[in-house]
């Protein structure tokens, strides 16, 4: 069913809500995310919406899950659809499938430039912007009729600072002119900016329904960089709030869903918003909670208890609801058995069957439960969580392997504030193995991620600390960096020589060779926390699944930094023969009581 017919018919005094899920970039991910999808259906949203990964990276995916969620759930689809890497009849190809699985709603977009780009440009010159999607589809008799389509709007301002506010009316109204049915807005945190947005629109005459982004905060290190990627203004008073309780993910999660329902008790206030657009990162809890919280949860009937019998012991009014007759009782169960379709799934880990919504609530690490739906999030248009949009002036302009040593280097000195593979300053935590990183970036060994051993510390610890209060955390060491093929074969036959299994590695290049001496299926939870009332929670998982999808992103920021150099430059031949020859590699050591265990297995590799 068309989004605006159901929007049209929904009760104007019950606010409506979406969820927008991104398809899972591994097989056991997106299998959980059916089974997250069926559970959350019983809330009964008025629709689901499906991403289109950057660069139409997920198309398959995407029209798989859009195609599930509509034909086997029953639940209404909004499939995003995107400009970007669109060639020459592939978004006919593209609405034939979704027309032909039952999907009404399409969400056209102009979407992220590919990896590899530094600006977004059409593979297909009709398709520049989300409006000549609209146009398009609206000027097809194979298409104008049966879907209903969405645009984007963006109250703060687009990330790209491509124009000023009047244009981005302009841009807007365009896109309604051109046909669109309904809007939905980027998310935001400062509701009086928002309503005042909402009152400039309808002063330009656009009517459609305008539904608002809503992503309740998950934790801090994910807040910060979604709001860093979407260019979202936060007010001080909210960031001062965050600040006090920054290693509490606990306090940060439940801050998270009380600000939602601040900000949608608000806006839902101005009877000209009549629902709400959620964006789950693929999660659930938090989302259940906001919709417990207001009220709205389902619109699920009211359940009483009944009598069983031919006839009332006591005298009742007619058609009374509490009694009911055995065969009656009878025929009600079955039907409410037979009646939600379930797909049975394999539970991702220890705990999930009894956990379903919450086992993986503590997304923090990038080496995540690559089981998990929330594994390799994105933003809410569906890109990438990482991406070179710009070459800082930290990173100097490298035209050889010193200079890019030495941009590492700056890095860990906090002389440069980011480096391609970091976007804030070095932590804290990293902070503590300050000596061992400088000494293996002296090398040439350019480290991009790492961690100490740490053994049992309380969860509020300023440092290590994570997950709720009253707990223990534990990590085990390991470190990732970029080297050549000779460090990866010293590497190797130490492992094998004096390794005595506590050691294990994984190494990959840009050709797809790998080598590693950790089991197939075999799974290193490397953090890990015990607290109460709860079973034990692990969330970074290194695993050969989440190391190989890690590894197509960290070779293409390669590719996406040297784009911003004209071909035959020498910072050009310098980071592509990096992308080329350069190996990654991750080493991680099992001995977490021993915090000196992988750095003295080191030694002799960086001294």
């Amino acid at each position: 069913m068309k989004l605006s017919d159901k929007i049209a018919a929904h009760p104007t005094d019950r606010p409506f809500y979406t969820f927008e899920f991104f398809p899972p970039c591994t097989d056991q991910g997106f299998d959980n995310l059916l089974s997250r999808i069926s559970r959350l259906s019983d809330l009964n949203p008025i629709a689901i919406s499906v991403t289109w990964g950057a660069g139409g990276s997920t198309k398959d995916r995407s029209l798989d899950l859009a195609g599930i969620a509509q034909a086997d759930y029953g639940i209404d689809t909004i499939l995003h659809l995107t400009c970007t890497n669109m060639v020459p009849g592939l978004v006919d190809d593209v609405l034939r499938t979704a027309k032909a699985r039952g999907i009404q709603n399409i969400l056209a977009l102009r979407g992220d430039p590919p990896r590899g780009q530094e600006h977004w440009t059409p593979i297909d010159t009709l398709f520049c912007s989300g409006v000549d999607l609209v146009r398009y589809i609206r000027s097809s008799p194979e298409f104008s009729s049966y879907f209903c389509i969405g645009v984007a709007a963006y109250p703060e301002g687009h990330p790209d600072n491509q124009t000023d506010d009047d244009g981005n009316f302009d841009i807007l109204t365009e896109k309604v002119d051109a046909g669109a049915d309904f809007i939905v807005t980027q998310l935001f945190y400062d509701a009086d900016r928002f309503l005042h947005w909402l009152e400039r629109v309808r002063c330009r005459g656009i009517n459609v329904p305008i539904i608002p982004g809503v992503m309740p905060i998950q934790t801090y290190s994910s807040f910060l960089r979604v709001v860093g990627l979407c260019g979202i203004q936060v007010p001080p008073s909210m960031m001062a709030d965050l600040d006090l309780i920054r290693h509490d993910d606990q306090l940060v999660k439940e801050y998270g869903i009380q600000l939602a329902v601040d900000i949608i008790l608000k806006i839902t206030g101005n009877r000209d918003i009549r629902g709400v657009h959620f964006c789950t990162l693929n999660l659930e809890k938090s989302v259940q909670l906001v919709l417990e919280r207001l009220k709205w949860a389902g619109g699920s009937p009211i359940m009483r208890n009944k009598l069983i019998a031919k006839d009332s012991p006591v005298p009742l009014p007619p058609n009374s609801e509490l009694v009911v007759t055995p065969t009656t009782a009878t025929t009600n169960a079955a039907a409410a058995l037979t009646s939600k379709t379930t797909v049975e799934i394999e539970p991702p880990g220890r705990g999930e069957l009894n956990n379903a919504a919450t086992w993986d609530d503590f997304p923090n690490g990038r080496f995540g439960d690559y089981k998990s739906p929330a594994f390799g999030a994105q933003d809410q248009w569906g890109g990438l969580a990482l991406s070179v949009h710009a070459v800082h002036p930290d990173w100097g302009h490298p035209t050889s392997m010193e200079g890019l040593t030495d941009l590492f280097l700056r890095y860990l000195d906090s002389k440069a504030a980011s480096t391609p593979f970091s976007s804030s300053p070095l932590s804290a935590e990293s902070q503590t193995i300050l000596h061992q990183l400088k000494a293996l970036t002296r090398r040439g060994l350019w480290t991009v991620c790492s961690q100490p051993a740490v053994d049992t510390v309380p969860s509020t610890d300023e440092i290590f600390g994570w997950g709720p209060r009253g707990g223990y955390v534990s990590q085990k060491a390991f470190i990732e960096f970029f080297s050549t093929e000779e460090v990866v074969d010293k590497i190797e036959k130490k492992v094998r020589l004096s390794g005595r299994g506590l050691v294990h590695y994984f190494a990959t290049n840009l050709q797809g060779d790998f080598r590693s001496n950790v089991p197939e299926d075999a799974r290193n939870a490397v953090t890990w926390g015990v607290f109460p009332g709860k079973e034990i929670v692990q969330t970074t998982i290194i695993e050969r699944e989440s190391f190989l999808t890690w590894k197509g992103e960290a070779f293409s920021i390669w590719a996406e930094w040297a784009s911003f150099y004209p071909p035959g430059s020498e910072q050009r031949i310098t980071l592509d023969d990096v992308r080329r020859t350069r190996w990654l590699v991750n080493l991680l050591h099992h001995d977490f009581k021993n915090p000196g265990a992988l750095w003295d297995f080191l030694v002799d590799i960086y001294s």
